[in-house]
């Protein structure tokens, strides 16, 4: 029994260290995955990092983090248009050139006027058949029945006394005498300046056709030319293209209007805006353009007369210019008149003043108004309005 108890120990002591030994043996690595163990055949790996110097000893460094890449989303360019070149300004003839060029306009009234008077005051006799044809000659130009007896009474007394024939000499008398009849005195400057700490405004008006918002557009090119910052007033809101027209000419020179954009608003009201945004720019002139009023209509003359009312309830009317057209001869001067006793005109514009036109419709209408004629108006073209001078407007008359 002792025997058998032994061999059972024995047994099991061994049977315990084979378990023990099994337990604790390590598996073997995979082939070729170690420096250590490494058979003859495995290839040898390449060096993570090579060394200086061509040696193939591993350095152990630590591999940079790669920094994080933040994901932009790409920026959406927005196509924009590009924004059209402004136009170029338009630079206006200056005022002081503009008679020289325009001289030779009228000219083509000289069959009219000039040349037919030189012509019979240098004949060799003069007797009271050819003072007829000089009254009737002078009454053609629309001189006016009483300038007309008046000249050719003073045209006889020199003629007798200095008993001149010469062309020569009777260009210069006759040249004296128109003058004087022009009334080289008057005063023919444009209130065109800023007065007590606003804008001088200019009030235009006119019947139907007579080239009104034209000449305002011109006008405002005289005063660009002379450095004066102008704004336009669109009033005549009656005809649907004047405003238009009026935007189109102030644009071309850089000059703001002030419209409606409503189609028969008040105009009163439009003009009362174009006087403030003028005192608001510190402007030197507002020039407001009125609709055509035809004379035998008084509520349209009342509704101009309310236009400037209101206009002075901020700022002073300096100037009240009409428009006439020169080849309408005496009618012009009824309408003169309806326009003067609703409003104070203090000057007078002739347009279409060329071969068509009488000259001596400048001296009636003085005559008859007491106002001058402060420009001219000799042609289509933009820059074709002038200022107006008594000896500028004979000399051209009389010139060869």
């Amino acid at each position: 029994m002792e025997i058998v108890l032994i061999i059972s120990v024995v047994l099991a002591l061994l049977v315990g260290g084979l378990i023990v030994g099994l337990l604790d043996r390590r598996p073997a690595p995979p082939k070729g995955s170690y420096q250590g163990v490494r058979d003859a055949d495995d290839p040898r790996p390449a060096p993570r990092h090579a060394a200086p110097g061509g040696s193939t000893a591993v350095l152990e460094r630590p591999e940079a983090e790669e920094a994080p890449v933040d994901l932009v989303e790409p920026e959406v360019v927005e196509e924009v248009e590009a924004e059209p070149a402004a136009p170029e300004l338009e630079r206006p003839e200056a005022a002081g050139s503009r008679l020289a060029r325009l001289r030779a306009r009228l000219l083509k009234s000289n069959n009219v006027f000039g040349k037919g008077l030189l012509a019979l005051l240098s004949r060799d006799r003069i007797d009271e058949d050819t003072w007829d044809e000089i009254e009737e000659t002078l009454l053609m130009a629309d001189l006016g029945t009483e300038p007309t007896m008046e000249l050719v009474d003073r045209l006889k007394s020199r003629v007798t006394v200095e008993g001149t024939r010469e062309p020569e000499q009777v260009r210069e008398l006759l040249r004296e005498e128109l003058v004087a009849m022009v009334d080289p005195s008057m005063d023919r400057r444009l209130a065109a300046s800023r007065r007590d700490g606003r804008p001088a405004v200019t009030l235009v008006v006119g019947v139907n056709g007579v080239g009104k918002t034209t000449t305002v557009g011109k006008l405002a090119r005289v005063l660009v030319a002379e450095d004066r910052d102008v704004v336009l007033g669109a009033a005549d809101t009656f005809r649907a293209a004047a405003a238009e027209q009026l935007a189109t000419w102030g644009a071309r020179v850089g000059v703001p209007t002030v419209r409606s954009e409503k189609e028969g608003a008040d105009p009163a009201s439009v003009a009362y805006e174009a006087v403030a945004e003028g005192i608001r720019l510190e402007a030197d002139v507002v020039l407001v353009d009125t609709a055509g009023r035809l004379q035998n209509k008084s509520n349209l003359m009342d509704e101009l007369g309310k236009i400037k009312r209101v206009i002075e309830k901020q700022a002073e009317v300096d100037e009240v210019l009409l428009v006439l057209d020169a080849t309408t001869g005496q009618n012009g001067l009824t309408q003169a008149k309806v326009f003067a006793e609703v409003v104070d005109v203090t000057g007078i514009v002739l347009t279409k003043l060329d071969g068509t036109a009488k000259g001596g419709i400048v001296v009636a209408i003085q005559r008859q108004l007491g106002v001058p004629v402060k420009l001219i108006g000799l042609g289509e073209g933009a820059d074709d309005l002038a200022p107006f001078t008594a000896e500028g407007f004979v000399d051209a008359l009389l010139a060869d």
